[in-house]
């Protein structure tokens, strides 16, 4: 358990691709949110769930110990529901995945959130011909501010984050070591998206 990583969850869009609301679609019996948060909390106690505004958390979190930050705005992009839930962070690294990412493997986030250092301010997964933003590990202390200029400037996405702040990778064979099936990157759009 890492003592000094908080994790962030993203739970503030707006399901439009899926249908419904598929942070409480159930995969494997359990409500898709409630898996990315088991995988988050398997490498560290800390963590904050990431609303849109006036949302009530779901049931099932409501008696578990996580903090919840609202979007300001509702569905401003993932950039600015980072910089609301990093407004709360007081550990020096947050470890930052989405909620609709039910199959991540703890090893990789673990791997992702000690990676982070000096000269390596934002972490992600290398994924080849592709910017893949989340899972990702970040310094609190350099990532605060610069959300909040990205965001002024009209940014909203997560990628315009890891190009600002020149992303480091963990290379596919190391990450995919731990996690073989690549199931840490798979984020579900469509119901459909678990077959295959």
């Amino acid at each position: 358990m890492l003592d000094d990583v908080t994790a962030i969850v993203l739970a503030g869009g707006r399901s439009s691709r899926f249908g419904s609301d598929k942070l409480a679609f159930e995969v494997d019996g359990r409500p898709m949110l409630d898996l990315a948060i088991a995988a988050v909390a398997a490498v560290t106690s800390r963590v904050v769930v990431a609303l849109a505004p006036g949302v009530a958390a779901p049931a099932t979190l409501e008696a578990t110990n996580l903090a919840i930050a609202h979007d300001p705005t509702a569905y401003d992009g993932p950039l600015a529901g980072l910089a609301a839930a990093l407004a709360g962070v007081d550990t020096p690294v947050a470890l930052v995945v989405a909620g609709d990412m039910p199959r991540m493997v703890p090893a990789v986030l673990q791997r992702l959130a000690l990676t982070v250092g000096p000269g390596r301010s934002v972490v992600n997964l290398e994924v080849p011909r592709r910017i893949q933003p989340l899972p990702m590990a970040v310094s609190v202390e350099a990532v605060r501010p610069a959300a909040t200029a990205l965001l002024e400037r009209g940014e909203r996405s997560l990628r315009s984050l890891l190009v600002e702040l020149g992303a480091t990778s963990i290379p596919a064979p190391v990450w995919l070591s731990l996690d073989p099936a690549g199931s840490t990157i798979l984020d579900l759009n469509r119901p459909g998206d678990l077959r295959g």
